[in-house]
């Protein structure tokens, strides 16, 4: 089916529940929605349902909307919020049990707060059927559908009832959800048209899946979306992994956002769920943390991670510290990690024992000895001329290019893998560096 098969414009939300945090199958119904309204010069909205006035609270709706900024989505019009349309949704409510399509479940009831509003659904009618534009024609019989409550005894109206009067009100063309809302939609079609308004067009995105095939859980990976803020991933490396669940364009793996705008259609949604996979998600955000700029990465850094990430690295200036960054973001999966291995660089190392996978002897503080004198002898470092000085030092004292580079690394770093000797030299600078092997160096003669 067309994405557009509505003639109106188009005009989506997305609605989370301020019940808890976003969750991140939340984030990407918002994210379909998004691109969906951008792609056909629609509107898209926020809502909050916050109807459920006991678990609602004020702390859930920060987070929610501090979620969709983290990951640059912002509502076209201002943002609804449900606990603030009663009156609106009392008129509605009206009107149908004005021409019999609601009724109270006990009329004597009512004085003692016993009865509640039901909608009446329609005996004559023996199905309810839609086109949903990602699982096909879904036909539902009435039979199985009982006279449903739409408010309370004191007056609240439920979910089904104040979403149909919300996506009437905003002029909404299409509804695109997840599939456990499946069961929703049949109820609410009957109160559009017990309404009289136009339909929209529904839309049902699978779940996203964890290892075992059920629905994504804490027990899978973390489900809050600001979890991965915290956990140092990239916004838009979030978005680009959570779009390819479930949707496809060929085989291209990473996309702008204006790609993503330009290709997405409904019709290349999949019907069926998507496992999440947090190493592919890592590798999609070892890509993005690669194409940013060191300095925007430390901005990023403190902005979202860690505030006090250039005070750590006091020591160092603005550029001694985008060159550590840089040395490092091609080797990282998060943000966290590279910021605690910048720090770590940062810091020297303090060694109490020797790593048993390298053999240490008074040859190895030989080596050192003489690449140090070497340093001494040099004012400044750069790559090629400490590229030098180590074939040197092997060449004069017949030794192999790792048993020299690996004590140096470890000299410098406390550990046996890290970036190459000669860019570690040159991040760090002369005077550290000297200082550093010259520290090792000694404690090296007294252990062995």
């Amino acid at each position: 089916m067309s994405d557009t098969s509505s003639l109106r414009p188009v005009r989506v939300r997305v609605a989370p529940s301020p019940t808890g945090r976003l969750h991140i199958g939340n984030l990407r119904v918002a994210l379909f929605n998004w691109l969906f309204a951008r792609k056909h010069n629609g509107v898209f909205l926020i809502r909050i349902e916050d109807t459920d006035i006991e678990r609602s609270k004020q702390e859930y709706v920060d987070s929610i909307l501090d979620a969709f900024a983290w990951v640059g989505i912002e509502s076209d019009e201002p943002i609804l919020f449900q606990t603030q349309r009663f009156p609106l949704y009392q008129t509605y409510i009206d009107r149908l049990l004005a021409t019999g399509s609601a009724y109270w479940s006990d009329p004597l009831a009512e004085e003692n707060g016993k009865s509640v509003v039901r909608f009446r659904v329609p005996r004559d009618r023996q199905s309810v059927v839609f086109n949903d534009l990602i699982r096909g024609s879904v036909t539902v019989e009435t039979s199985l559908i009982d006279d449903f409550v739409i408010a309370r005894a004191d007056g609240t109206p439920l979910y089904n009832f104040v979403v149909v009067v919300d996506d009437i009100e905003s002029r909404i063309t299409h509804v695109l959800r997840g599939e456990d809302h499946i069961s929703n939609t049949p109820r609410q079609i009957l109160l559009y048209e017990a309404l009289g308004a136009p339909l929209p067009l529904f839309g049902h995105l699978p779940f996203i899946l964890g290892a075992t095939g059920q629905p994504l859980s804490k027990r899978d990976a973390a489900t809050a979306v600001l979890d991965y803020r915290d956990g140092g991933y990239l916004p838009e490396a979030l978005w680009n992994y959570l779009i390819r669940l479930g949707w496809s364009h060929g085989d291209q793996e990473i996309f702008s956002r204006q790609e993503m705008i330009n290709y997405f259609s409904l019709d290349a949604v999949h019907s069926a769920g998507a496992m999440f996979d947090i190493a592919k998600l890592n590798w999609v955000d070892s890509v993005y943390i690669k194409g940013y700029s060191p300095a925007n990465l430390i901005s990023y850094i403190h902005a979202n991670v860690d505030p006090k990430f250039e005070a750590k690295c006091e020591q160092w200036g603005p550029a001694q510290l985008e060159a550590a960054v840089a040395l490092y973001q091609d080797r990282v999966l998060t943000v966290v990690q590279l910021r605690d291995m910048v720090c770590q660089l940062c810091e020297a190392p303090v060694i109490t024992e020797l790593p048993v996978s390298v053999t240490w002897g008074a040859r190895t503080a030989d080596l050192l000895e003489n690449f140090e004198q070497r340093l001494l002898a040099v004012e400044s470092l750069d790559i090629e001329s400490v590229e030098r000085m180590l074939r040197a030092v092997c060449e004069q004292m017949g030794a192999k290019m790792p048993d020299l580079a690996k004590p140096i690394r470890f000299a410098l770093t406390g550990e046996l893998s890290s970036p190459s000797v000669s860019s570690l030299l040159v991040v760090l600078g002369w005077s550290e560096g000297v200082e550093r092997i010259n520290r090792f160096k000694k404690w090296l003669r007294e252990v062995v």
